[in-house]
Formats: structure tokens, C-alpha cells, sequence
């Protein structure tokens, strides 16, 4: 347990004496491990988009179901990141054995109890987004497939979450390569088969998705049971502090995937075309959104390691140190998306849905400054163990969200533009509540605030 024991002291903490270095260095993993998944994302996109508007769009229905089912219940990786931060950094071990060993448990009720939920309803989930003849029998196989998945992403969520509590961040980096590794190399097999394999189209891509999360969920215990171990056990007062952090976090991600599936639903409703090219969006802004988280989940572990060694004035300093990173990051990313909007459209958009591509690209591209300042502030919390604000602030967000999702106008030749302006709007309440929190630090117990 020799790896336990680095920086039990603060003050000898690298951060102190290096602390722009240390963030990137330390985020540079972590953005690479969560750029993974969204980059395999993007390349089931490309080779689902070879298809037809139809089955992209299907693709696109069906993902958005699938992390508004189950996104929620990824609060147990990022409850399990913060327990095991602020319990090394108070150096006690026991406890952050004992929150993982809880959290495994934990994850095994919730993907059981949440599959049994939906699987009898995912026809009339279909339905729901929009889906008709042809796309809804895509989006139900793709559904149906995908659930077999549930269990190990929750067991990867509460393993990387562990190992980035206890600031080991390659580790997860390594794992999620080989996972979507597997999932690459399968992509191709079971979209359009090869030998005696049979083309299984949008189906294939679920096979593909659900066997290399399988294979990541068996590296990542393997290798946090040889490193750091757990207690397997319910452990109450572990479990108590999870399950509040779950009653946080289940409306607050309840209320980002809603937000997310309502604005999917309603792109899939203005037409097959408009859905195809929402994908293509959707899934950049989610892949800039995990380059972006790269820096919350740093800030995270970091503000959670100096609460629990009881330096809030360090924990501050993160906070203000990830603010910038963060926001500068989002500036490139903007650059990047408008550089590159010509390589997206023909890599990711069926030529059909082409005309309806470039402004909704546009309005996303110009929001990643204002998206950066939204999640880096979302980590910082996560690390104060400051759910229930961030509970209250994403319902507020996301009630202002819905109000402009009412007001889009489908049948406008720029529906697809209002919804990316409506998500852009969405996304600045969010950033809004999520600075004032920290500077000036409004609100009753404001973890961070200076105290006169």
C-alpha cells in the first residue's frame, strides 16, 4: 500500500508549489480516458451514418434514450471519487476501502433494479422520442442490446472513480484504451459483417458497445482489487453519505439527460434529416464536454483532498486555477470546431441532411467557452461535496431549458438552430449559478467562501 501513503502531508502536495503544472499534468490523463468514449462514439456515428439518415438517426434516438435511462445512476462513480479523495487526504484508508466496497454493492442494486425498470417499456421509450417504422425497430434492438452493458459501466464508474480519489489517474486512462479498443475493432465486424460474421447494422454497434464495457469492467476491478483493495459490504454510514449524494445527484442528472433527450426528441420530431444532423452536434458537444470534464474531475479530486487534510484556502486556489485552464480550453475548442466544421459535415452527416448542419454547428461551436466555465464549476463542487446547490441550480437551468424547447418553432426552416440556441442558453444558467457559488461564494454554507 506504499502508493496510499504519497502526499499525506499537504503542504508537500505539488499543487502547492506548481499548481498550473500539476492541474494540466494531472488532467492530461483523465481528458484522455474520457475522450475515449466519445471518440468511439463519433466512430460508431461515422460508420452508422454509411448506412442512412435513417439508421443515424435511430442511433441518435436510441443513444439519447440510453443516458437519459442510466446517466443518472453514474452518481456512484462520482460519490465514490469524492469519499476516497477526502478520506486520502485525511489519510484515513479504511474508509476509502470501505466506500468502494460499498459502492460495488451499491452498483450491482441499481443496474439490476434500473434494467428490470425499463426493459419492459422500451417501445413505447421509442415511440416517445419520435421514432416511426423502421427507426423505432433500430432504436429498440440498439436499446435492448445496450442494457446488457448497465452493470459493468457502473462497476468502471466506481472503479476510476476510486483511483482518481486516490490521485492515480493513468490507470483509468489505460483501461478505458482497451476497452474502446475492443470496441473498435468490433465496430466494423457486426455493422456490415465480414466472413461468416453477419451484418447486423445498428444492432452490431450495440454489440460492440456492450462487450468492450464488459471487458473494461474486468481490467478495472482486477486492477483496483491488486492496488488498493476494498471491504465488499453494505456499510451503513458509507451508504448513507452515497445515498444522499445519490438523492442529489439523480435529480440533477435526471434534470441534464431530460433536458438533453427532450431537445434530441424534438430534433427527431422536425424530421429525419434534422435528427441526423443533431447527432452529429450532439456528439462533438459531448466529446468537448469530456475534454472539458478533464479539468472538473482533476479539480475534484484535488479540492477533495485538501477539505479532507482541512486547507480550504488550497482547495480555493484550485478552484481559481481550474477556472482559467478551463475556459482557455474552451476558447481553442471553439477554434477547433470552426476549422473543422467542413471534415465533421462529410465525415458524420448523411449528404441529405447536409443544408440543416452548419448553423446548428456554429451556435455549438461559439457556446464551448461559456460550456467550459459550467463543468469546470461542476467539479469544483463535486469535490465540496456541495450537491444539493448543484441539485437546485440544474433544476433551475434546465426549467429556463424546457421553456425555450417550448418555444421552437418545428416546422421553421432554422428549428434545428433554435434548439442549439435554447441548449446554449440552457448551458449559461448553469455556468452562471455554478461561478457565484465559489466568487463571491453566495448561499447559505458556501464551502469555499472567504470567511470576513
Amino acid at each position: 500500500m506504499a502508493k496510499e501513503r504519497m502526499h499525506r502531508d499537504p503542504d508537500q502536495h505539488p499543487f502547492v508549489e506548481r499548481p498550473h503544472r500539476t492541474l494540466v499534468v494531472l488532467s492530461i490523463p483523465i481528458l484522455c480516458s474520457l475522450v475515449a468514449e466519445p471518440v468511439t462514439g463519433l466512430v460508431d456515428n461515422a460508420f452508422i451514418a454509411r448506412l442512412g439518415a435513417t439508421e443515424a438517426a435511430a442511433l441518435g434516438a436510441a443513444t439519447a434514450l440510453f443516458s437519459s435511462c442510466f446517466w443518472m445512476l453514474f452518481f456512484i462513480g462520482v460519490g465514490t471519487h469524492t469519499e476516497v479523495a477526502n478520506a486520502f487526504g485525511a489519510a484515513d484508508f479504511d474508509r476509502a476501502r470501505r466506500a468502494v466496497g460499498a459502492a460495488l454493492v451499491l452498483a450491482v442494486g441499481l443496474a439490476l433494479g434500473a434494467v428490470a425498470i425499463v426493459w419492459p417499456f422500451l417501445s413505447e421509450l421509442a415511440t416517445w422520442m419520435g421514432a416511426t417504422g423502421a427507426m423505432h425497430v433500430h432504436t429498440v434492438d440498439y436499446m435492448e442490446i445496450r442494457l446488457i452493458g448497465v452493470l459493468p459501466q457502473l462497476f468502471m464508474h466506481v472503479c476510476f472513480g476510486a483511483m482518481r480519489g486516490y490521485q492515480q489517474f493513468r490507470l483509468p486512462l489505460w483501461i478505458a484504451i482497451a476497452a474502446n479498443l475492443v470496441n473498435l475493432v468490433l465496430d466494423p465486424l457486426l455493422i456490415f459483417g465480414a466472413g461468416t460474421i453477419p451484418a447486423m447494422g445498428v444492432a452490431g454497434a450495440a454489440w460492440a458497445s456492450s462487450v468492450s464495457q464488459w471487458v473494461g469492467a474486468a481490467l478495472a476491478l482486477g486492477v483496483l482489487r491488486k492496488r488498493n483493495s476494498w471491504v465488499l459490504g453494505l456499510h451503513w454510514d458509507v451508504m448513507c453519505r452515497l445515498f444522499a449524494v445519490g438523492r442529489d445527484m439523480l435529480i440533477r442528472t435526471g434534470c441534464l439527460t431530460f433536458f438533453l433527450v427532450a431537445s434530441t426528441r424534438l430534433a427527431t420530431r422536425v424530421g429525419a434529416e434534422a435528427g441526423a444532423a443533431h447527432l452529429a452536434v450532439r456528439r462533438v458537444w459531448e466529446l468537448s464536454a469530456f475534454i472539458l470534464d478533464a479539468y472538473a474531475m482533476t479539480a475534484q479530486s484535488l479540492v477533495g483532498y485538501f477539505l479532507g487534510a482541512a486547507r480550504v484556502e488550497l482547495a480555493r486556489r484550485v478552484a481559481g486555477v481550474g477556472a482559467k485552464w478551463s475556459f482557455g480550453t474552451g476558447c481553442v475548442v471553439t477554434l477547433l470546431m470552426l476549422s473543422g466544421a467542413p471534415l465533421a459535415k462529410n465525415l458524420l452527416v448523411p449528404p441529405e441532411a447536409w443544408s440543416l448542419f452548419g448553423a446548428a454547428w456554429l451556435v455549438s461551436a461559439l457556446g464551448q467557452p461559456i460550456n467550459s466555465l459550467s463543468f469546470i464549476t461542476d467539479g469544483v463542487h463535486w469535490g465540496t461535496g456541495d450537491y444539493p446547490y448543484l441539485r437546485n441550480a440544474t433544476l433551475f437551468a434546465t426549467v429556463v431549458g424546457l421553456g425555450g424547447l417550448w418555444l421552437v418553432n418545428e416546422s421553421a426552416d432554422d428549428a434545428l438552430v433554435q434548439i442549439w440556441l435554447v441548449t446554449t442558453a440552457w448551458i449559461s444558467a448553469r455556468a452562471l449559478s455554478g461561478i457565484v457559488r465559489v466568487w463571491p461564494g453566495i448561499g447559505r454554507r458556501a464551502p469555499l467562501r472567504v470567511s470576513s
